[in-house]
């Protein structure tokens, strides 16, 4: 959960804190100008909700919000929910009603919720949970202003985008991929708002870090999933404004940039770029003050030999591959609606390794999704026993009204699932001990976070192996006599000691 953490503003000029005065009046009977509007954020779910989060504490803190920490000392707190699985959907509802609390018994005004949740059940919000004073949906940021007291309402559609589509988004839509009839309050009009660099943003990540979305919504017809309805069809920003942001970011001191969307690898489609990805990360690249650059979320058949060669031949490039295959049974992905299968993912994994050099591989699957066999299943252990990926996630599949899986029959039970999942997990287990046990006596770039949330008898970082907040972490308990060690600041370091996930290394 955040609560407008480290926040800093970007990408906006300094702001003007609004007042009320009598033109012409004498001096003694002015008024006292008023005080800016308290705003609290607590943010849920993916980075790419974060980022919605920052441009909307942006779009309030160049109208003249004051953005703080405690929700206790909020005048309006604002709730970006997610949900995506049931589970990310009962926390959202659980932090609504832990914030709603503040209106009854604190000094809160105004309780706004935003994000996939408004998408999904928009009018059952309004209906179940009073306390809410309005609703923000993934395509109407911009009305974060009205729904929080400080202006008018704004047209919902960024001034600065030209809104794209791809074929294949064209020929589900026609299809009825995207349609939300089934659910209550839905808008009529698909979610197709998307920042630019134009658009102030308010980092909530630590100074030296950030996230940038490159694109927006997703067009696959995954049958888990209803993403595309809460987020619309894919569309990605146009080049010049990823790259002007990134120059912005770097010269403001972040020195990690970690490139998001539903799917990063499609970037460009809709522009008609080919390995448009791969074009922007060699830009990124050239400027001079990042040192890393990382993206996440590949679509299987979408790394192409090209975006390989492109990781592999740049040094700022983190060698780092987010691709969640969801499955390796041919006939549970075909019933996803995925396609592939485990020998042709072994494959592609031979061949990114081939490419590139201890490139490191991170995975999630879904575990127990309707008709999943034990046979299916062993597939899938298997494949993960023989494939050793570096980080692995496995979830337990969640039935999503509006999802096509939905439909499906032979749904497992939760126990099962989660002893499903349970088994996978452990074999993942020994598979990253014995990966982690290899890299001790190694020396890696390590970038410091600061001193640790387990002890302040440690410090913490990562490697470019450990994407931000997702992966391992790396405790430092040994730095050279003398050295004052800086949170956000490159260290080289040895890796003294393994364990499970993390790992232990002191600076040379």
């Amino acid at each position: 959960m955040r609560l407008g953490l480290n926040a800093r503003i970007e990408g906006c000029m300094p702001h003007q804190k609004p007042t009320v005065a009598v033109e012409n009046a004498p001096e003694d009977t002015r008024e006292t100008p008023a005080l800016p509007t308290k705003v609290g954020f607590v943010s849920l779910g993916c980075p790419k909700n974060l980022v919605d989060s920052e441009v909307m504490m942006g779009m309030l803190s160049r109208a003249g919000a004051e953005l703080i920490t405690r929700a206790e000392d909020a005048d309006v707190i604002v709730v970006n929910t997610c949900s995506f699985i049931a589970s990310a959907q009962q926390e959202s509802v659980n932090t609504i009603l832990e914030m709603a609390r503040h209106k009854s018994d604190g000094k809160a005004r105004k309780l706004v919720v935003a994000g996939c949740l408004v998408e999904r059940f928009r009018d059952d919000i309004r209906k179940n949970i009073p306390e809410v004073d309005a609703v923000v949906g993934t395509g109407e940021l911009e009305q974060i202003l009205a729904a929080a007291g400080i202006a008018p309402g704004q047209a919902a559609n960024s001034p600065f985008n030209i809104l794209t589509s791809r074929p294949e988004g064209d020929a589900r839509e026609a299809q009825g991929r995207f349609s939300r009839e089934s659910w209550n309050g839905a808008i009529a009009d698909l979610p197709n708002y998307l920042y630019d660099e134009a658009t102030p943003r308010v980092l909530a990540t630590p100074k030296y870090t950030a996230y940038i979305k490159i694109a927006e919504g997703c067009d696959h017809p995954c049958t888990f999933c209803i993403i595309p309805q809460l987020r619309g069809k894919f569309r990605s920003r146009r080049f010049e404004s990823v790259v002007a942001e990134a120059e912005r970011l770097a010269h403001s001191g972040v020195r990690e940039i970690t490139l998001i969307g539903q799917d990063t690898t499609c970037y460009g489609e809709d522009f008609g770029l080919k390995d448009g990805l791969a074009l922007l990360l060699e830009k990124l690249a050239g400027i001079e003050d990042l040192r890393w650059i990382r993206f996440l979320y590949a679509y299987p058949n979408k790394i192409t030999g090209r975006l390989l060669e492109t990781i592999a031949s740049h040094e700022k490039i983190c060698p780092y591959i987010d691709v969640p295959l969801q499955h390796a049974s041919a006939t549970v992905l075909k019933r996803m609606k995925r396609g592939g299968g485990a020998d042709l993912f072994i494959r592609s994994i031979e061949k990114m390794r081939r490419t590139i050099p201890g490139v490191t591989l991170r995975t999630s699957f879904i575990v127990g999704f309707p008709g999943e066999t034990a046979s299916e299943f062993e597939q899938l252990c298997e494949f993960v026993r023989e494939a050793e990926f570096d980080w692995m996630g496995a979830f337990g599949y969640s039935d999503q009204e509006g999802a096509n899986a939905f439909a499906l029959g032979e749904k497992l039970s939760e126990r099962e699932i989660e002893r499903r999942r349970k088994h996978l997990m452990q074999i993942q287990r020994r598979i990253s001990k014995k990966r982690k046990k290899a890299l001790v006596g190694q020396e890696f770039d390590l970038l410091l976070e600061g001193e640790s949330d387990e002890t302040e008898l440690l410090l913490e970082g990562r490697t470019a192996m450990h994407a931000p907040e997702i992966d391992g972490k790396v405790f430092v308990n040994d730095v050279p006599e003398g050295l004052r060690p800086t949170a956000g600041e490159f260290y080289r370091c040895e890796i003294t000691e393994a364990h499970d996930y993390d790992l232990v290394a002191k600076i040379i």
